[in-house]
């Protein structure tokens, strides 16, 4: 027997003339009292443009990166293609009106809902000892310095 689980939206990325933004729906607004003052939010949010069977049954993904193996499974990516079009963004936090927080960047299309809101915690998100497969260790080591990397020429597809 497959148990449901039920996602409630909280709100959507969103774009003005001010930048991207995180729109909370107003009846969570309160949920983000005393956020100020984090840096950094760990965003969840919901792939809908590949929330169908055909992208949910895949388990491996051709050859991504070029400098990768042939294949990896789709839990050695970051990709939206997934059993769970579940995805993360690490979000810097310029500043927060109401029920927007203003974000420099979010990898995510505008009206793609987002499922929840964690701060960043350097006790518990940032790792001293992480390691990577050998095919990306020459990646950026932090999130300030990824925005420089020149990711167009790391995937086959680019």
């Amino acid at each position: 027997m497959t148990k449901k689980y039920e996602v409630k939206t909280l709100g959507s990325v969103k774009q003005d003339e001010k930048g991207f933004f995180i729109e909370i729906d107003k009846e969570y607004q309160k949920a983000l009292l005393n956020i100020e003052g984090f840096s950094h939010l760990n965003v969840l949010w919901w792939a809908t443009e590949f929330d169908d069977e055909t992208y949910r049954s895949y388990t491996v993904s051709k050859k991504p990166y070029k400098k990768g193996p042939d294949q990896l499974g789709m839990f050695a990516t970051r990709s939206p293609i997934r059993p769970n079009p579940i995805c993360l963004s690490v979000v810097e936090v310029m500043f927060i009106d109401e029920n927007k927080v203003y974000v420099p960047y979010i990898d995510a299309y505008v009206d793609t809902p987002i499922i929840d809101i964690k701060p960043y915690h350097m006790c518990t998100d940032k790792l001293e000892k992480a390691q990577v497969p050998k095919w990306c260790q020459h990646w950026p080591k932090c999130y300030e310095d990824s925005g420089q990397f020149d990711w167009e020429s790391e995937f086959e597809n680019a």
